[in-house]
């Protein structure tokens, strides 16, 4: 759209003739943002007028919804996004009024310039005003790279080109792996940066994706796709939320699919955007934005459906439990959905000591799921229940009698019908908030009776566990030695506590890691070639106790305490030996871990701290060879991509994340996170490839 440029919406300012909720809040904000600009009556200024015949033609033929979209999308030009959604409201209410835009648009007055465009969005082209021949070449120039990207179907999925980076974490099993060796051990030092963008402000986690040449990246709503060699422009979509609470965290990645980009948002919705246009083909509610519940995971795309779950079940305000859907790829339409806690009269619905539906609480899924084709199954892994009060009590023998399936589970449903094929509990009746809900990391590992498809995934307490991937059987767990809750773990995978954990009201007692896990939402990365398995860890510990009163947890989560006797070192990355069972090296630093690890053929593990570096690591002795201090923390998934033969490695920084908030205290000599996100992209030096 060549005539969205530099229309740096304020907010207008208001005649005392208005109604008062406008004036009041319109007329400041615009005063406060936008008159310098703008000019005080709309008159213009250094920005252009908001009150001329030609504005109310450009806008007179879309929904106001669309203009608020812009406002909130690109508005004030330094801060886009930084106002809260009831100001942008006001704001546009403002503006329409004052510009007579409502009247124009009431009267059913035509603006041939202005395309019509969705009431939830629009994907906005670079500027193409005064375009000159050097603008129309580089313009026609991205709409050939555009144009030339294949549609990823189902084939390349199932065996993807090295060169891209077609889901989060690298592709449906979840390995966060490249192939690459371009950029090695004996040159990584020779990394240097290729390009730079600044992004949305906003949460952590940005997954980026990239397919022949072009990346996709969204940033709290703000989905792009760029020129991958240079961050130059093709498309940009904006589509404002409409929750009214700011969620921990944005949805942490998106998908591709044939020829659309499917996008989770900040208010429960799935999204459907043209790929090469970046126009809505649909938009799917999966659940209410004031229902509590929020998306963190990325979607997954298999068989035709995109499986999305929901996350933020923490309790009363949402009982029941949270859940996974299956939508059409073509429609959006709900094919299944399948409830993360066990319903009363169904398999695993006894688990709950008898409590109501209602009184069922937690199983979130905070992470993307993993698909193997060749199974033709999805696995979901689930988080803990806030169901203490009942799960403390005891039958007659003594015994705590409720495991509330399915939280600390991984799951493993047919992907045509939701089904559940088998299950695993990791860590029944969990107390803690020790959850086990990350990435399920699909594997071929060499066992003794031959090579074996597993799933391999860790929870908060660091304990790596290994599951046949098509029946669900226990294979073993390796505790990595950074929690006090399990003592023993049996043969057949029954864990233990330790007594001297066990919960009693009034009696805090030392839980070892805290809530805030040993590992998190940082995805570890395995390396098929040498059957490793790479894990950003935190040390942390904390005093809990039970309120037999209320039912709840007793802790604050502000005042973390280190292990007992510790020297100093919060932060730790682990390599370990899958096939044997062992760690083969372990790298301790005082900073906390902020990215996800990324492995790369060329014998390297990408890694970022909460100090603000980013650093290659030999993934063979964890020896740091090559890295850089970022303008933020790198709280993100680092990713690997190739571009007219030459290598390229990515990561974002900004937005923080629960650890480098709540964990602050270990390392009080660094300055909390600020505002802003930027993409940071590396390649080698042209001398050194």
């Amino acid at each position: 759209m060549p005539w969205l440029v530099v229309f740096a919406i304020a907010f207008p300012v208001q005649s005392k003739t208005m109604a008062g909720a406008v004036e009041d809040e319109g007329q400041a904000a615009y005063l406060a943002n936008c008159a310098s600009c703008h000019g005080e009556t709309l008159s213009g200024g250094f920005g252009p007028p908001l009150s001329t015949e030609a504005f109310r033609k450009k806008w007179a033929g879309s929904p106001k919804s669309f203009l608020q979209m812009y406002i909130a999308s690109r508005m004030p030009p330094a801060a886009p996004k930084s106002l809260d959604a009831a100001t942008y409201a006001a704001v546009t209410d403002f503006v329409d009024m004052r510009s007579g835009l409502v009247n124009a648009r009431t009267s059913g007055v035509e603006s041939k310039d202005v395309p019509s465009a969705p009431e939830q969005g629009a994907a906005i082209s670079p500027v193409t005003a005064n375009c000159d021949e050097t603008c129309r070449a580089t313009l026609n120039r991205l709409a050939s790279l555009i144009k030339a990207t294949r549609p990823v179907s189902e084939a390349r999925l199932r065996e993807p080109n090295r060169n891209d980076w077609l889901g989060w974490s690298g592709g449906r099993s979840s390995q966060n792996y490249s192939a690459l060796t371009q950029i090695n051990r004996s040159n990584v030092r020779s990394l240097s940066l290729a390009w730079s963008l600044a992004l949305s402000p906003g949460t952590n986690a940005i997954a980026p994706l990239v397919n022949d040449g072009v990346m996709f990246v969204n940033h709290s709503g703000t989905v792009q796709a760029l020129d991958a060699r240079n961050g130059d422009v093709i498309w940009s979509y904006t589509r404002a939320a409409t929750n009214k609470r700011m969620p921990i965290s944005q949805p942490r990645g998106f998908a591709l699919h044939e020829g659309a980009v499917y996008v989770p948002t900040l208010d429960n919705h799935v999204l459907a955007l043209d790929a090469k246009t970046g126009t809505l083909l649909w938009d799917r509610t999966i659940a209410p934005s004031e229902s509590g519940l929020v998306i963190t995971a990325a979607p997954l795309v298999a068989r035709g459906k995109v499986f999305q779950g929901m996350s933020g079940c923490f309790g009363k305000q949402y009982p029941g439990g949270c859940f996974i859907v299956a939508l059409d790829t073509k429609t959006g339409r709900e094919v299944w959905r399948f409830n993360t806690i066990a319903r009363p009269g169904l398999p695993g619905g006894d688990s709950w000591n008898g409590a109501p539906v209602e009184e069922r609480f937690g199983a979130s899924v905070w992470s993307a799921g993993s698909y193997d084709p060749q199974l033709n199954l999805v696995y979901f892994g689930t988080a803990q229940t806030y169901y203490v009060k009942d799960l403390l009590k005891v039958n007659p023998s003594g015994k705590r009698s409720a495991n509330a399936l399915y939280t600390n589970t991984t799951l493993a449903l047919d992907p045509d019908t939701g089904r559940l094929v088998w299950h695993y509990q990791h860590l029944p009746g969990d107390v803690w908030n020790l959850d086990w809900a990350f990435e399920r990391t699909i594997v071929e590992m060499h066992a003794p009776d031959g090579v074996r498809k597993a799933i391999l995934t860790a929870g908060k307490l660091g304990i790596v566990e290994a599951l046949d991937a098509s029946t669900g059987k226990y294979l073993w767990s390796f505790d990595l030695g950074l929690q006090n809750l399990i003592k023993t773990i049996d043969p057949d995978g029954r864990k233990h506590i330790n007594p001297d954990a066990l919960l009693v009201p009034g009696q805090p007692k030392l839980i070892c890691p805290s809530p805030y896990g040993a590992r998190a939402w940082p995805t570890l990365a395995y390396d098929p070639q040498t059957e490793h398995l790479y894990l950003p860890l935190a040390e942390s510990c904390i005093h809990m106790s039970y309120d037999a009163a209320t039912g709840e947890l007793a802790y604050p989560l502000n005042a973390l305490v280190p292990p007992p006797d510790h020297d100093g070192k919060f932060g730790q990355v682990v390599a370990l030996d899958v096939r044997n069972q062992t760690v083969t090296w372990r790298s301790r630093r005082r900073m906390l871990p902020a990215s996800a690890a990324l492995a790369t053929a060329g014998g390297l593990l990408f890694e970022g701290s909460r100090d603000h570096r980013f650093r290659a690591l030999d993934s063979a002795t964890g020896a740091t060879l090559w890295e850089v201090k970022l303008n933020e923390t790198p709280s993100s998934f680092p990713l690997s991509f190739m571009v007219e033969g030459r290598q390229y490695i990515a990561v974002v920084t900004g937005g923080g994340n629960p650890w480098d908030v709540n964990m602050r205290s270990f390392t009080p000599e660094l300055p909390a996170a600020q505002v802003g996100t930027t993409l940071w992209v590396f390649h080698l030096a042209e001398n050194r490839m």
